[in-house]
């Protein structure tokens, strides 16, 4: 055997870091290796099977598709076969020495060290392959690829540390074997009940048959067990596609585990909407609400969708075009019988009733949502601390629920203080005020900046609830969510401020008297200020600060600039708003400043100060400290 079939090569150190984390952290849950093994050979004979509708030599004469799942106890190996798609040498390589998933390093960086935390990391993560070392010392893999001729096969093998061996070997059969030499303290699964219940607790639900070879029977007593003339086999699991049957012949239990097997994650789903649809369109469709947000959620590049099957063959992984992209945690299978079995990405993506299949399923998501908040406000809010953020990007990309998905959302607000995002809109409104007519909000980089606005004071003096929002999507969200329920919605640091009926008549005379009044100031401080604000007004929305900032109606909110330069991107130039309290002693005695030198330093304190307070940064921070400086020391003599 040459050099060239056979070497040995050293872990992606992703894969290496993973591979260690899998044997320390899931030990405690050791039968979902077999799970995750079986899971992957039905995947296998799911690809043979859809890679033969265009070429049936595929099959080489062998297609019934089956799993088999033995073992020898004095050996104490576990043995998974399968007779499907297979791998090539390259694929070996690709798929068991790397890890190709995006956001992987970040992932790992998110480790950590403590085991039980992050085997709850792991299954957000996916667990596959690599669980097989949870039991095994070495993990041996004889596969070749459907098609490929047998002197084409490929041995991989591993002991779990750096590195692992890879041959070409001869291969009759198409397929994947997988040989799990079991460490001393796993030697329990060389076992035929054992592995038969594992199967039947995690696997049942899988539409290919899994294997085993039948116990003897056992002898009468007295009598010498009879070996049978040729080893029989039995099939383990229902072997029926679960989404196919009917909903009250299915467990939760059975639910559970099919969720584990099409979306890999270590936990247990929340909730899931099993439907069959005939009509017009003929599909079933079974999706599921994850309990843990997958690690690359935010990753709006990365795989998503549902599992597509036509006429329960499976045709394809990550078909997100079933489901907007604000709904790419759902996980779930979607079965038609009116599509072909060629379908392809490009043809549905032009096909009229796909769109009609992804309105009826978005709409059956946001159902299960919102009979959830209803239902159980406590398993609710669980969902919304995991997925939250992604669902405030759905009014933005789905005009049509616009109002489904807004009755969803929760916001923290001034009616509790808290950082929890637990008020819904329909809440808010119920505690509005009589005479409110528009809901107000609130937005900064953090909560506590947001919670401490200067913009607020006038709402604490007169009760008026306002929502607080600190998520880098909310002002993008807000500007696509003009209203509710028939209440627009208003930054309370935007455009000025009308309380319309909550302002007496005395409070609107008052400050009708004050801008009269105070005219000479702002003309000066307006003159001051003239390269840094857009105007300069009298505020009525403070009661304690001196000033503060605000944008125009239809300038770009505060918090959106600030992103947006952050990340590189080119904003629309506007200047802000000074808006001065006429109440406040230092506006008062800036008012009566005679001298215009330190009225200039003074009215330039005051809007660094009010910048400062919305979360802003200052352009030149060393004159600011030197005015501040000078002021003290005027002060002090």
């Amino acid at each position: 055997m040459t050099a060239a079939q056979k070497e040995t090569r050293g872990f992606q150190t992703e894969a290496k870091q993973l591979l260690h984390l899998m044997i320390h952290s899931l030990y405690s849950n050791k039968e979902i290796f077999l799970r995750e093994l079986v899971s992957n050979a039905s995947d296998a004979a799911d690809k043979l099977r859809f890679e033969a509708l265009k070429n049936d030599a595929l099959f080489e004469n062998d297609s019934e598709l089956k799993i088999r799942v033995s073992f020898d106890k004095d050996a104490k190996t576990v043995t998974i076969s399968d007779n499907g798609i297979g791998m090539s040498r390259d694929e070996v390589i690709e798929h068991l020495g790397t890890i190709a998933k995006s956001g992987t390093a970040q992932f790992l960086e998110n480790l950590s060290g403590d085991e039980q935390k992050d085997s709850h990391l792991i299954g957000q993560f996916g667990v596959g392959f690599y669980s097989a070392f949870i039991v095994a010392k070495q993990v041996e893999v004889f596969t070749r690829r459907a098609g490929a001729a047998a002197s084409e096969g490929v041995h991989w093998s591993c002991d779990g540390e750096a590195e692992y061996v890879v041959e070409t070997v001869e291969k009759e059969s198409r397929g994947t074997e997988i040989v799990l030499h079991l460490k001393d303290d796993s030697a329990d699964f060389a076992d035929g009940w054992r592995l038969r219940s594992v199967i039947k607790k995690y696997s049942d639900h899988i539409s290919i048959p899994v294997v085993m070879q039948k116990d003897p029977m056992p002898a009468p007593e007295g009598e010498e067990p009879q070996e049978p003339a040729e080893p029989e086999d039995e099939v383990v699991n229902t072997a029926t596609a679960l989404w196919t049957r009917s909903r009250s012949d299915v467990s939760e239990e059975e639910y559970k585990e099919f969720y584990k097997h099409i979306s890999h994650d270590y936990s247990d789903p929340m909730k899931w909407s099993h439907n069959r649809v005939e009509g017009k369109l003929d599909y079933t469709s079974l999706l599921f609400l994850p309990s843990k947000a997958p690690f690359d959620l935010y990753n709006r590049d990365g795989n998503r969708g549902v599992k597509l099957y036509v006429q329960r063959t499976f045709i394809m992984d990550d078909a997100e075009q079933f489901l907007p992209l604000y709904l790419r945690f759902i996980k779930g299978v979607v079965d038609s019988n009116d599509l072909s079995l060629n379908v392809s990405r490009e043809i549905l993506q032009k096909d009229p009733n796909i769109d009609s299949m992804r309105a009826a399923l978005t709409k059956r998501v946001l159902d299960m949502l919102e009979k959830l908040a209803k239902n159980d406000a406590e398993t609710y809010q669980e969902f919304w601390n995991e997925f939250g953020q992604v669902l405030k990007e759905g009014p933005a990309e789905d005009y049509a629920n616009r109002e489904k998905i807004a009755k969803l959302l929760r916001f923290a607000s001034t009616h509790t203080n808290e950082a929890k995002q637990d008020q819904s809109l329909e809440s808010y409104i119920e505690r509005m005020k009589e005479g409110q007519d528009t809901i107000y909000y609130v937005a900064a980089e953090n909560f506590n900046t947001a919670k401490s606005s200067p913009h607020l004071e006038v709402f604490r003096k007169k009760g008026i609830e306002v929502l607080i929002l600190s998520d880098r999507v909310d002002e993008w969200l807000m500007g696509h969510l003009m209203e509710f329920d028939g209440k627009k919605f208003q930054d309370v640091a935007k455009g000025s401020l009308d309380l319309g009926d909550m302002d007496t008549e005395e409070e609107k005379k008052a400050q009708e008297e004050s801008e009269k009044e105070m005219a000479s100031l702002l003309e000066r401080s307006k003159e001051c200020l003239k390269d840094s604000v857009e105007e300069v007004r009298i505020t009525h929305r403070l009661t304690d600060s001196p000033a503060c900032l605000v944008v125009g109606d239809h300038d770009m909110g505060a918090q959106m600039r600030r992103m947006l330069e952050q990340a590189g991107q080119k904003v629309p130039e506007s200047k802000p708003i000074l808006e001065l309290n006429p109440e406040h002693p230092l506006v008062k005695k800036l008012d009566q400043e005679p001298d215009e030198d330190r009225f200039a330093d003074l009215i330039t304190i005051l809007f660094d100060q009010a910048n400062l307070a919305e979360g802003g940064s200052l352009t030149d921070p060393a004159t600011y400290v030197q005015r501040l400086n000078k002021l003290l020391l005027e002060l002090s003599n």
